[in-house]
């Protein structure tokens, strides 16, 4: 009889500590839901926060970044060469005075009927209309150093938009680890508490512990790839190191962008106008031809006209003279310079058309990309995230009321966590294949 009460009274001991375990856990659980726990990014370093705008940042970018600044001095410099192929060659001047007069026997005689000197004045004439030929060449230079200036911000600036538009979908997929690494750092810590009680078995001990090990791994790996992406960001926004990049973002105007907003001719048509390396490579033709052109002006000599005057080493005192001199083209015909320009017309000729071709499949890749991502992204349930706090309130229940185990109960989360990170996922690759799009065709079509 004794027996049977102390019995009983163990029972009832156990089923309250078990219903206060229970009760504990229900109310952990509706604390991670609400977002009351997070996990703090543990770092020895520290960072400044900064909210940034999309058109904050390019705005940033254009007037800081170094690689920009930098070719922007390449095209003033190729722009002072225009000058410098617009000037003729200098007029030469040659002076000659008697040093030692054998016959007086005197040093540098001058002003007397004994003292010997001349002088010459030549100019060079630059003949077929090589000054000419020379500034439209490098006026072409200029537009390419221009194109390329272009170029080099249509690469930096698609640079820029991924890396942001990453930025913000990673840092949304963090929130997910967070929220589910918090929940298994308070579940271990109180199924450890009550472990030395025999509340909770060693297999579930384990198994909350080896999926919390494995959530861990994962998110570092995506702590590195955000910060990776971080540093990307801050190089071309010029800011200091210790920044750290909150986008701000219209999400719902990023889940709305329509890949087939803009017809695939009018994006062809803007990427023939606006492709800043199809003007280069458009340019380059036009230089090639323009060197040919001048190669065989070159073919032509130049003369150079001249006077002399001589006080006493002619047939006369005071002698005066005009010269004419050119060269004979009998050997050096330039015949290797105009053959291998002509050769150049054709190279160039074949790297506009490979260019071309090039910037025609990059569009159509891009958009076939575009639209097979905002396919994927509306296959998906929209309102499965909007639902995620009844349903893990009702697998808390069931949990509770020993419906499920505690593997399910798990998986629940885990599941959970796979579908907003694939979601991101999904919205990421979107917003970029239409950054893609922007890109390949030189036009901001989609500002999101």
């Amino acid at each position: 009889m004794i027996m049977n009460q102390l019995l009983n009274r163990r029972r009832k001991i156990f089923k309250q500590s078990e219903l206060q375990f229970m009760y504990r856990l229900i109310f952990l659980f509706n604390l991670i839901i609400s977002g009351v726990f997070s996990v703090a990014q543990t770092n020895s370093l520290k960072y400044d926060t900064v909210s940034l705008s999309l058109d904050s940042a390019q705005s940033q970018f254009l007037n800081k970044n170094l690689l920009l600044l930098s070719q922007k001095y390449n095209v003033a410099a190729t722009g002072a060469l225009i000058i410098q192929a617009r000037l003729w060659p200098n007029p030469n001047v040659n002076l000659t005075q008697g040093a030692y007069n054998t016959r007086t026997q005197k040093w540098f005689e001058t002003n007397t009927t004994n003292g010997e000197e001349a002088a010459q004045l030549s100019q060079l004439i630059l003949l077929a209309g090589k000054i000419k030929k020379q500034v439209k060449m490098a006026e072409t230079n200029y537009q390419i150093a221009e194109y390329q200036l272009y170029d080099l911000l249509r690469t930096l600036k698609f640079a820029l938009r991924s890396s942001f538009f990453n930025i913000y979908y990673l840092q949304q997929t963090a929130k997910v680890y967070d929220e589910e690494i918090s929940s298994l750092l308070l579940i271990v810590k109180v199924f450890e508490q009550q472990k030395s009680k025999d509340y909770v078995s060693e297999a579930d001990l384990v198994r909350v512990q080896a999926q919390l090990y494995s959530l861990q791994s994962e998110y570092q790996n995506l702590i590195d790839n955000l910060n990776d992406q971080q540093s990307q960001l801050r190089l071309l926004l010029q800011v200091a190191s210790n920044v750290y990049i909150k986008p701000l973002v219209n999400a719902e105007g990023l889940k709305a962008a329509d890949p087939l907003a803009y017809g695939l001719k009018s994006l062809f048509d803007s990427a023939y106008i606006n492709r800043p390396d199809l003007m280069i490579a458009k340019a380059n033709l036009i230089l090639s031809k323009q060197n040919y052109y001048y190669q065989k002006a070159l073919a032509i000599p130049d003369i150079t006209l001249g006077v002399n005057y001589d006080k006493l080493g002619s047939y006369i005192q005071n002698f005066n003279a005009i010269n004419l001199g050119f060269d004979i083209p009998i050997f050096n015909r330039n015949q290797g310079n105009i053959k291998s320009a002509k050769i150049m017309i054709d190279y160039n000729d074949a790297q506009l058309q490979s260019t071309q071709k090039s910037l025609e499949e990059q569009i159509m890749r891009g958009m076939q990309k575009a639209i097979d991502a905002d396919k994927l992204y509306k296959s998906i349930d929209p309102t499965f995230a909007l639902h995620f706090d009844e349903l893990a309130r009702g697998m808390v229940d069931n949990y509770m009321k020993r419906n499920v185990n505690l593997l399910t109960f798990l998986n629940f989360y885990d599941s959970y966590k796979q579908n907003i990170v694939q979601l991101n996922s999904i919205l990421y690759n979107k917003v970029n294949s239409l950054e893609s799009i922007n890109c390949y065709t030189g036009t901001i079509f989609f500002n999101n």
